[in-house]
């Protein structure tokens, strides 16, 4: 591999980085496409090298956002256990679909959320000033855009739950990271503010796919000057992430997250 391929490769891994720290989706939900398309590599080679940088992002983000109150520990815990069993089981639904039809199902799922998200970009995730009553799953964090206490319920936690099985299962076949999922259905669907579902799945997303990077290691599918090439590339965009994540407009990020879903389903589903 030549010094500018390497260089190529962390670029990509920068631009994925950062649009996952932004959006709490992982650095492979970009790069993994990429990887496929312009370097050619086999898809399972990809997809590992894809959760190495999930775990990069995940890493990054959950240690710079854990004190600001945005990382939602007790509900990061409760629906990883949804996703940890959909991982599990993505392990038997491998051998009896083929990836063709994982990449349309994904492709599928990803649209509708995307077009619900859209439907709702200007539903406001918050409970009204002076209610601070956020239950057990709730809590409440500060907005430097509204210099002000943001308080939140959570509700629906059985399609969160859902949603999250659905996303272990797919995200370490894949290579992308649960996140592409969890985010918009927990915002969309579950009264969760877009920040702080994006914090609490960054933090998640690094469990699900360090569970599945050593199956990829040990059949030797993650080539190391690749991985290591696009770890360096996702660590310095997910910190430029943080940074403009801390400025912009929740709405903004929003319609990046629906454009970002409307892509990928589309890659996805023209790939299948």
């Amino acid at each position: 591999m030549t010094v500018l391929g390497i260089l190529g490769v962390a670029v990509l891994g920068a631009i994925g980085g950062l649009v996952g720290s932004l959006l709490g989706l992982g650095g492979g939900v970009f790069l993994v496409p990429a990887l496929t398309l312009v370097y050619g590599l086999p898809f399972r080679q990809a997809a590992g090298i894809g959760l190495m940088t999930v775990i990069a992002t995940s890493s990054v983000v959950s240690s710079h956002k854990v004190g600001d109150g945005t990382v939602n520990f007790r509900l990061g815990i409760v629906l990883e256990i949804a996703t940890t069993l959909g991982g599990l089981a993505g392990g038997l639904t491998a051998q009896a679909l083929p990836t063709r039809t994982l990449r349309i199902l994904f492709g599928i799922v990803a649209l509708v959320i995307a077009v619900v998200m859209y439907r709702q970009m200007d539903k406001r995730n918050a409970l009204p000033e002076g209610d601070t009553d956020t239950g057990w799953l709730g809590g409440q964090f500060y907005n430097p855009q509204r210099e002000a206490l943001v308080s939140y319920r959570v509700k629906r936690l059985p399609v969160a739950l859902f949603v999250s099985f659905i996303a272990g299962n797919v995200s370490g076949l894949l290579g992308i990271g649960g996140g592409i999922l969890k985010v918009p259905a927990l915002t969309a669907w579950c009264g969760v503010p877009l920040r702080v579902a994006a914090t609490t799945s960054s933090l998640m997303i690094g469990v699900t796919a360090a569970a599945s990077a050593p199956l990829y290691y040990a059949a030797g599918d993650i080539p190391a000057p690749y991985a290591a090439a696009s770890v360096l590339g996702v660590m310095v965009g997910s910190r430029a992430g943080l940074v403009i994540a801390e400025r912009a407009r929740a709405r903004g990020l929003k319609l990046l997250l629906v454009f970002v879903l409307v892509l990928v389903a589309l890659v996805m589903l023209v790939r299948a």
